[in-house]
């Protein structure tokens, strides 16, 4: 206990004493649970953890002026008996305000009963159903109390859990950043340094090739985090700010999702893979697909991209071709990625590891189907042909979009 509490607790003290000295017996235990209520207050904000401790006291303490005391059941006494009450329910407050809950179970229950049933021997003639009465009347003041101190802690607790909740979406939003995009570039910096190391012996100027691609890929999944980086750092900044939605910077209100690639740059992430290995790729883009996506519809048409070539590079090695598709009819754009499964073909590389024992695979695909439901758009992955195909259906929502 610090100072100034041995101190406020020692004044209190004091004071009760010797007002119980001018006062006489009668009103002790009534003194007391003021005195405990005065105690506790005075000790804020370190009496929070005991605030529950502290209304079970001062309840028990009622109970005793109430039933066990001299002068129980007479106006002198209830005098006191009723500042006591006061005292209980400014204790029970301020527990349902800041006091863990098993401290309040137990010491808010016994400080509740104390009030609800200090009048029962004022009125000692009175039937069953009349002390009934009497009791529901005075937990009207207790439910009061629960309310007040209450309301503030539901409201508390809210914002705890939103301020959680938005904490995993960011967290949730920076994995599949990472899965999608920087999976991407070190799986071509994998299947690079494996065909170097194949190569290296009989062909030393093919590994120098692959070495500058893993360059290329490195610096590419190096950009990838450092957007990444940055998305948090303004979103941080969105979220501590003045609330006016800018970045901190005077920039672009939405300066988080600016940095978001699109369509751009499918044709750059098709060569690089392309150029990984001996798969050959190609990008079929029809006119007006850019125009027909919004911003976050092209991120999200990039992502299915990025993560069905990383799929290809991780369970199927042996296939010989790729093909993306973006085609629209002004209502709608699709977006497939296909390969050719490569049957019968010896893959050139074996293929990456596998995720480790005890994990679950798919967890790309199952997010971008996530991803394209919740931008209102369809999703399918299955097996086509020899090979595999990744289809997804957005809604044309960019600025040249036509109306449906």
């Amino acid at each position: 206990m610090k100072t100034r509490d041995r101190a406020v607790v020692a004044a209190v003290t004091v004071a009760c004493c010797v007002a119980a000295v001018f006062l006489g017996v009668r009103p002790v235990p009534s003194l007391a649970a003021v005195a405990v209520a005065l105690a506790t207050f005075g000790c804020r904000p370190r009496s929070h953890e005991w605030t529950g401790a502290a209304t079970g006291a001062a309840g028990l303490l009622l109970l005793v002026a109430t039933f066990a005391w001299p002068g129980r059941g007479t106006a002198e006494g209830s005098v006191w008996h009723l500042v006591a009450v006061g005292a209980v329910l400014l204790l029970l407050t301020a527990a349902v305000r800041r006091s863990p809950r098993r401290r309040l179970l137990a010491g808010g229950g016994l400080g509740a009963a104390a009030v609800a049933v200090w009048t029962v021997p004022l009125v000692q003639d009175a039937s069953f159903f009349e002390c009934l009465g009497v009791i529901a009347f005075w937990s009207v003041p207790v439910a009061g109390a629960v309310v007040v101190g209450g309301y503030p802690r539901l409201m508390e607790d809210r914002r705890r859990q939103a301020v959680l909740a938005a904490r995993r979406a960011q967290q949730l939003e920076l994995a599949h950043d990472l899965h999608d995009f920087v999976a991407h570039d070190v799986s071509g910096i994998v299947v690079q340094a494996q065909a170097a190391r194949f190569v290296a012996q009989h062909d030393p100027a093919a590994a120098i090739q692959a070495l500058e691609r893993i360059e290329r890929a490195g610096l590419a999944a190096l950009a990838s985090i450092d957007r990444t980086v940055r998305m948090l750092r303004t979103s941080d900044r969105n979220t501590d700010g003045d609330g006016d939605g800018t970045d901190g910077d005077g920039g672009d209100p939405t300066g988080a999702r600016t940095v978001l690639p699109g369509t751009g740059e499918l044709a750059e992430v098709v060569e690089r893979f392309g150029e990984t290995g001996d798969v050959r790729a190609r990008l079929d883009l029809a006119p007006g697909v850019t125009e027909a996506l919004s911003r976050e519809g092209a991120a999200t048409v990039h992502r299915l991209v990025v993560e069905a070539l990383t799929n290809v590079r991780r369970h199927a090695p042996g296939a010989a071709g790729v093909r993306v598709v973006l085609s629209t009819d002004g209502t709608t754009v699709e977006v497939s990625v296909t390969d050719d499964g490569g049957r019968g073909r010896p893959a050139h590389l074996p293929g990456l590891p596998r995720l480790e024992r005890g994990t679950r695979g798919g967890g790309g695909l199952l997010a971008l189907a996530e991803r394209v439901r919740a931008f209102g758009g369809t999703f399918a992955s299955g097996p086509y042909r020899d090979g595999w195909r990744v289809t997804a259906v957005l809604p044309a929502t960019g600025p040249h979009a036509t109306a449906s």
